[in-house]
């Protein structure tokens, strides 16, 4: 069956007027002004979407979610449930990576991996990290390398953690190897090769990937540093970082006094203008708040994503197109998944939101296709 999208304003993510969609296959067949359904003959049945008053926009793509679930850090009864379906699609995502996080004790690659499937079955795109917070860091075959060459849904190693407490508080020497089992894997396996780094409120923040990236030949591409909106000095770092051509990532939800939200961080971001194409923002979904010598059942929301976009549109009035970039081009180029993922064009996935123009509520979820939300 096909679908046509009718008259939607169209978010490429760049505007680009008001136009149809044609879906087929899981894939977006054409992209017109005006597609009409008799065109389409009588040989396979056409839906037609109305989106007349609607944006249309790519399926957002979050890089960072616990999707067998984190915490533990409180003990047992602490541990966080895996991630359902709709918790993921009701955010407006369509692409997830997964990460394991601290707990590498009850939790496993090879459990990951497993959900990764389930949700890929399911009808979104999912893929996984190898890898833990710690070092020696966990692997489905034992080895960095051989996960990223032979593992189709691997694409890159994380969340290793710096700056953390509860990390292995890696020497410099130590992330010269990691980065290079990446390398070498990646270029094996085809794969995108990305370093997801955890920094957590340590002093040195991310001293240890400046000092890497100015000793060692590594492409700073590769390396992804996430939560950098977590308190004011790291954001400094990671604006400084941006400058030299690096990824940051933000995390949504941040919003105590000594933290920056996201619609907060990119006013100041969006405001310099500088490398706006490497900034990405994820849920951290399904992670565990945790406070040091303090017990805690926060969970962070995937749908919190969503909220913070909304937010940075609606409240905070920032560019809708660059606002949309952090969760859906961006990303795709970060990860290495353009032009399937992150944009709405011919021959890419049909990976699409139907917002409300007014309020700026996701009405519907297309993930490959077909309709996984529908209000």
């Amino acid at each position: 069956m096909y679908k046509l999208l009718k008259g939607g304003k169209c978010f490429s993510p760049i505007y680009i007027g008001k136009k149809d969609i044609l879906i087929a296959c899981g894939k977006i067949c054409k992209v017109d002004d005006n597609i009409s359904k008799e065109s389409l003959g009588t040989i396979f049945d056409t839906e037609v979407i109305n989106c007349s008053g609607k944006i249309v926009c790519p399926g957002f793509i979050d890089q960072h979610v616990h999707i067998t679930g984190g915490g533990g850090e409180q003990g047992p009864g602490s541990k966080i449930r895996e991630l359902e379906l709709p918790d993921i699609v009701k955010a407006g995502v369509c692409t997830v990576v997964g990460v394991l996080g601290t707990d590498s004790m009850s939790r496993s690659i090879g459990e990951l991996l497993t959900k990764a499937l389930a949700l890929n079955e399911e009808g979104i795109t999912a893929y996984i990290y190898t890898g833990n917070y710690n070092i020696p860091t966990q692997t489905l075959t034992g080895s960095i390398k051989k996960d990223l060459t032979y593992i189709d849904r691997i694409i890159g190693l994380g969340e290793i953690a710096i700056s953390d407490y509860r990390s292995s508080h890696p020497s410099l020497q130590t992330l010269k190897e990691l980065a290079a089992e990446v390398i070498v894997g990646s270029l094996l396996g085809q794969k995108p090769g990305i370093m997801h780094m955890h920094v957590g409120d340590g002093k040195d923040g991310i001293g240890l990937l400046f000092q890497l990236i100015e000793e060692s030949d590594f492409p700073i591409e590769m390396f992804v540093p996430t939560h950098i909106n977590r308190n004011k000095d790291l954001f400094r770092q990671g604006f400084e970082y941006l400058k030299m051509g690096g990824n940051i990532d933000l995390t949504a939800g941040e919003t105590s006094e000594t933290r920056y939200s996201v619609s907060d961080a990119l006013e100041m971001l969006f405001g310099e203008g500088i490398n706006t194409h490497k900034i990405s923002v994820s849920s951290d979904g399904n992670g565990s708040i945790p406070e040091y010598g303090h017990s805690t059942s926060d969970v962070c929301k995937v749908v919190q994503l969503y909220k913070d976009i909304r937010t940075c549109i609606v409240d905070k009035n920032l560019n809708i197109e660059q606002v949309l970039k952090t969760v859906t081009l961006n990303v795709a180029n970060i990860l290495k998944l353009y032009p399937e993922k992150g944009l709405i064009a011919e021959g890419s996935d049909a990976d699409i939101l139907i917002i409300d123009e007014n309020e700026f509520n996701i009405n519907k979820v297309i993930a490959k296709g077909q309709i996984l939300m529908d209000i």
